[in-house]
């Protein structure tokens, strides 16, 4: 969608997304550069006497996929410049499984105008496949400017 049309979109769900399946790698990869080296989210012996029954998803790694799991299902062209504004509620309902699939669902709950374009709001669910609670659910503050 345009920019100048952004605010006609209040209230359209985007996705969801594709299904991406988050592995054991990519979680050791953001441990290390986070520093976050919690056993649930590494050791698989560790993991799988705790109530999750094996590896976790770091919470923070789940959003970081919001980049290119909302890249797939939002666009907005005419925009010079993008960047998150912040977050004004972030949960994290349920825990992802290590080698689980997820994807996002975006719903643009809000616009309004700033110097040089909008402020957008959009609450993105992460959905696991075959689970009945998300993974998170972020709502995520975007500007877009033109």
């Amino acid at each position: 969608m345009a920019l100048a049309d952004l605010p006609q979109h209040v209230g359209t769900v985007f996705g969801p997304s594709s299904w991406r399946t988050v592995t054991q790698e990519e979680v050791n990869d953001f441990a290390d550069l986070t520093g976050d080296h919690n056993p649930i989210h590494l050791d698989p012996e560790v993991a799988a006497r705790s109530p999750f029954g094996g590896t976790i998803v770091h919470g923070y790694f789940t959003l970081s996929l919001v980049v290119p799991l909302m890249a797939e299902i939002v666009e907005v062209t005419g925009v010079t410049t993008g960047v998150n504004y912040g977050l004004d509620r972030l949960r994290f309902p349920a825990p992802v499984r290590v080698g689980a699939r997820i994807r996002v669902l975006s719903t643009l709950r809000e616009v309004t105008e700033v110097p040089g374009g909008y402020q957008a709001v959009f609450e993105s669910v992460f959905e696991v496949e075959d689970q009945a609670k998300p993974g998170a659910v972020a709502v995520m503050v975007l500007r877009f400017l033109g």
